[in-house]
């Protein structure tokens, strides 16, 4: 779970103390999280879940499927597909969806 906290924190570019700021405690308590010395109770879970758009599951490191999505709807690939998105940082998600254009272009 340490390293999945961090990962998203940094993905948003935030500080422990901008994210000890959006989950109301220190940013003792951050680094507690990111540590593994302690973890979040269900209602930060649920606040983490919801600013970093990851499964709860995802952020302690139950699954590596950051969002999961109902496969009813959509198929395998693109299951895959907006899992992988979801972890491009902005400028990859631009320079993905440039190249998928150009496909469609072909």
């Amino acid at each position: 779970m340490e390293n999945r906290i961090r990962q998203l924190r940094e993905e948003k570019k935030m500080t422990q103390i901008r994210l000890s700021i959006e989950l109301e405690v220190s940013q003792e308590t951050i680094s507690s999280y990111e540590s593994g010395k302690h973890y979040p109770s269900v209602s930060n879970l649920v606040k983490l879940s919801k600013l970093f758009h990851a499964s709860c599951d995802y952020i302690l490191g139950l699954s590596d499927v950051r969002l999961p999505y109902e496969k009813k709807d959509l198929k395998e690939d693109e299951v895959r597909l907006l899992t992988r998105y979801h972890l491009l940082d902005d400028r990859k998600k631009e320079l993905m969806l440039a190249y998928l254009d150009g496909l469609l272009c072909r």
